[in-house]
């Protein structure tokens, strides 16, 4: 559990360098004060945090991965999060990739990091056949980057930025092309079960990324991989979500407090309850035998 201690590391009226130059305005304290409650909230929740930890963070330069980094950063700022920070981006040799944005952004904030460059862009796309999505094999080859990266600097989570739409858009994705209930978890131990992965934007809305990375004029870098391919499934997905929202507003807030409340034993999967061992209270048989039916 993240505890308030007695005594901030900081003053409270003091902000850190990712905040300077923050609107003033009502909507968007609104916006961060909920950003921050709800990103420790999620790391309450799943027990993310050991005391004393390092987390590699990991930023791409998309609103999302700006934003965990700006909460991150508040929290641990404000004597929340008892973790060492160290972000991270893996410059994957995408062409005209803005390989100084980055470095010079960390510089100027002042946030410990480490830019590695692995050049997987080349591998997805002769691998990869044309017409074929790359996001799975990109994904595989960054994550597998992140992993050694953060056994190579002791860091014992490698955190993302995946937010609520993403989880509720692989949820779907794995309903309609998957045939299974399955998301991404907000706490996850990779395979080797030596680094946790962590999303502590569970909670939080993509609109709520875009808007606070936005107003805070970060400097977005667009993805010219995944991004530049037309008709993507998850692209499918998130117009349907949008429909259905636009439809019934807050229907992604309802279905996302759906996959926090699930019932085993009303649903079909005979590996998550006991079907077969399920059997009826012998002392209740007793009490109310069943009504036969005579031939009379």
């Amino acid at each position: 559990m993240l505890d308030k201690p007695d005594t901030p590391a900081e003053p409270l009226d003091d902000i850190h360098a990712l905040f300077h130059g923050a609107p003033s305005t009502t909507e968007f304290k609104k916006l961060r004060k909920r950003i921050i409650r709800d990103t420790r909230q999620a790391i309450n929740d799943f027990g993310m945090v050991e005391r004393g930890a390092k987390w590699l963070v990991c930023l791409s330069g998309g609103k999302d991965s700006y934003t965990l980094l700006a909460a991150l950063t508040e929290l641990q700022w404000r004597g929340l999060l008892p973790v060492e920070i160290l972000a991270c981006n893996l410059d994957q040799g995408q062409p005209n990739f803005p390989a100084t944005v980055l470095p010079e952004f960390l510089e100027k904030m002042g946030v410990p990091h480490r830019i590695e460059y692995q050049d997987t862009y080349s591998i997805v796309k002769d691998k990869v056949p044309a017409g074929r999505t790359y996001c799975a094999l990109c994904s595989r080859l960054r994550r597998g980057n992140l992993y050694r990266i953060a056994r190579e600097e002791g860091c014992s989570a490698v955190v993302l930025g995946h937010h609520r739409d993403d989880i509720l858009e692989t949820f779907f994705l794995n309903l309609f092309h998957g045939s299974r209930l399955s998301a991404m978890p907000p706490k996850l131990l990779n395979e080797e079960g030596d680094v946790f992965v962590y999303r502590p934007l569970a909670y939080i809305s993509e609109a709520d990324c875009e808007r606070f990375a936005r107003d805070m004029n970060y400097p977005i870098i667009p993805c010219d991989l995944c991004g530049s391919q037309d008709g993507l499934q998850r692209q499918n997905i998130k117009q349907m979500l949008d429909a259905w929202e636009q439809k019934s507003p807050g229907r992604r807030q309802k279905m996302f407090r759906a996959l926090t409340n699930t019932n085993p034993s009303h649903l079909l999967d005979p590996s998550l309850f006991d079907f077969a061992g399920l059997i009826r209270d012998p002392v209740k048989l007793e009490q109310n035998p069943p009504d036969l039916l005579s031939d009379s």
